[in-house]
């Protein structure tokens, strides 16, 4: 082993006749290839009305996962298209009762939007086990172990709650929900364990704001020397400028937000993460070049009227794989995959549907 210091700290924890070996990870997709296959998605699913949108997706994740690699060894999406096909027509039937009731029966809308509410947190708890038990490695699956009730106080309770705190405590929610989730994840029957302090959470987040409010001083200043300096122009050409320059700025200021909490809570948490002795977690991404890399894409998705997003999302997959190393201990070559229990396509498509997907870091 090259590094000595992350296998010091990690013997501290696990057993000392374990071996572990350091390993980048390491993203093989090439933008052009991707390309290919995403417009053939669109393109098919538009003709189909939405039909193949169900192929498309795991087409989609069957090429990103095989070119994400550890060790040699490819990750594999295992989900089945008629499975999603099946989840996303019974959620839009759904969808499409809810519609009619709103419409006829107010009292039956407000009764279905009751039920919908508390199947939020189901929704939740289903759609992130339906995408961890579909993602293997070295043909052992993932999985997810949390409860409706652990869902529903994390993602619905505390948010609530931290509204009555004026987001003061959104911090130590955010907090909360990392931890909760990365804590009920486990990998052939190994559970992952992040131990989480709000402390970085609240250092990101007073960075954040502090940005925030440098860049909205700044924009202000400078939005008055260029309204002068346009001002001899013509009023057409002078408001062409203010607004790119305007857009610009909120660029520049989003993605910078945008960048400093990604980095610092991505690399506090995966430098946290371990599965137990099986494999610990290293993130290095950079606010800097991170935040050049998302605004190159912001930009190139937005001048080719989203014709670059393949490029774009192959970039961004590629540089959070190149700032991530994996631990692997010597008992991956032994570990096998537990019996599981059924699947619920349903939920995480109904999940999509109604914009309460759950997206892991």
């Amino acid at each position: 082993m090259s590094e000595q210091t992350p296998a010091v700290a990690l013997s501290e924890a696990l057993p000392h006749t374990t071996q572990f070996q350091r390993h980048a990870v390491q993203f093989t997709a090439q933008a052009g290839e991707f390309f290919r296959i995403w417009i053939v998605n669109i393109l098919l699913s538009i003709v189909t009305l939405g039909i193949y949108s169900a192929w498309a997706k795991v087409r989609t994740n069957q090429y990103l996962y095989s070119h994400t690699k550890i060790a040699g060894h490819a990750f594999r999406y295992l989900a089945n298209p008629m499975q999603i096909l099946k989840g996303r027509l019974i959620a839009v039937a759904v969808f499409a009762v809810f519609a009619v009731l709103h419409h006829f029966s107010p009292v039956m809308s407000l009764v279905l939007s009751l039920a919908m509410l508390a199947a939020f947190p189901w929704l939740m708890l289903q759609s992130l086990k339906f995408k961890l038990r579909m993602t293997a490695y070295r043909n052992v699956r993932f999985g997810f172990h949390g409860t409706y009730g652990g869902v529903f106080y994390h993602f619905i309770l505390l948010p609530v709650l931290s509204v009555f705190t004026l987001y003061l405590a959104l911090p130590y929610v955010l907090k909360e929900m990392d931890a909760y989730v990365y804590n009920n994840i486990s990998f052939g029957g190994k559970k992952a364990s992040a131990e989480l302090t709000a402390g970085t959470y609240y250092s990101s987040a007073l960075m954040v704001i502090g940005v925030a409010l440098i860049a909205g001083i700044t924009v202000g200043i400078l939005g008055g020397v260029v309204a002068v300096a346009v001002g001899m122009l013509s009023a057409g050409i002078a408001k062409v400028v203010m607004a790119l320059l305007i857009a610009a700025l909120y660029l520049v200021i989003g993605v910078l937000t945008h960048a400093i909490w990604k980095c610092r809570v991505r690399n506090y948490v995966f430098n946290q993460l371990h599965i137990e002795q099986l494999a610990r977690f290293e993130s290095t991404m950079d606010v800097t070049s991170y935040g050049l890399v998302v605004a190159t894409n912001v930009v190139a998705v937005a001048c080719t009227a989203g014709l670059a997003y393949p490029w774009a999302l192959i970039r961004l997959q590629k540089y959070s794989c190149d700032h991530t190393q994996v631990l692997l201990s010597d008992e991956i070559e032994q570990i096998t995959d537990p019996s599981r229990q059924g699947s619920s396509a349903f939920a995480e498509e109904a999940s999509d549907l109604y914009d309460v997907d759950f997206a892991l870091t």
